[in-house]
């Protein structure tokens, strides 16, 4: 049986909650300034890899910023999308206003399909609640080898990266290059949750309604949760493990090069 989640009691109890609009764009005094930074950035990272770059999106608020931020500055850069299999039906939705809003096509990756029918059919489909070690064969098979794939024959790739997002990212550098050679950038990586949303406001970007419902953090549907008022924002992520680092393992081999360097 999955672990239950905590109940999450809304900021109001008489009528709906407030959007996370609502509740969290609040630009900070560097946000201006930030905002700059973060086109200067890609704008340099599109040129530097011209044809060799991609944004590895998981339709996070932060995500759709930088969509936004390339599509509004005409930027070449694909954006691409893993498919789990086990996204929430939100999450889905968003894909498909995504390409509606912005008239592109979202490069869709997958697991295969024989190595999930195989890990569920030894393990189980619940097999990411039985111990931390298989929940990472999880994440492994579903996200980490589909994006090793996508990122085949590419240089540098985009992501959503916050330092503010948790203890474990606190820190991130606008770019990092991996055991790999691969350049990872993160232009968003100094900005205040406030700064995400405010740019959602001013400029209408579309977003997974689960964040409307206190989740700051999305996953696959399984290993997500809501978050009550001052939690982390990633504690409704694999909840049921307790404290510690919240990581997939999408952007672990970053922080092992550079400790590998040090």
């Amino acid at each position: 049986m999955p672990p239950t989640a905590s109940a999450i009691t809304p900021a109001h109890h008489d009528h709906e909650p407030a959007s996370a609009v609502v509740r969290h764009a609040r630009g900070s005094p560097q946000y201006g300034a930030r905002l700059d930074a973060a086109v200067r950035r890609l704008r340099q990272a599109a040129q530097q890899h011209a044809g060799r770059i991609v944004q590895a999106s998981s339709l996070g608020v932060e995500d759709m910023v930088l969509t936004d931020l390339l599509r509004r500055h005409d930027l070449p850069v694909p954006v691409a999308m893993i498919d789990t299999g086990m996204l929430h039906p939100e999450t889905l939705d968003l894909l498909q206003r995504l390409q509606a809003h912005y008239g592109i096509a979202v490069e869709v990756w997958r697991a295969s399909e024989r190595d999930l029918q195989g890990f569920v059919a030894e393990h189980g489909g619940d097999a990411m609640y039985r111990s931390v070690p298989l929940r990472q064969a999880c994440c492994a098979l579903r996200k980490v080898e589909p994006l090793q794939r996508l990122l085949a024959g590419r240089s540098a790739w985009l992501t959503g990266l916050r330092r503010e997002q948790s203890a474990g990212r606190g820190t991130l550098q606008a770019q990092e290059q991996g055991v790999d050679g691969r350049w990872k950038y993160s232009p968003l990586f100094d900005w205040s949750l406030g700064d995400v949303w405010q740019y959602v406001a001013d400029f209408e970007v579309p977003y997974n309604e689960l964040h409307d419902r206190f989740f700051p953090s999305i996953g696959c549907a399984p290993c997500t949760r809501a978050v009550t008022p001052g939690e982390d924002l990633r504690a409704g992520r694999w909840w049921w493990e307790g404290g510690g680092a919240k990581e997939c393992g999408l952007h672990v081999h970053v922080r092992a090069a550079q400790e590998e360097r040090a």
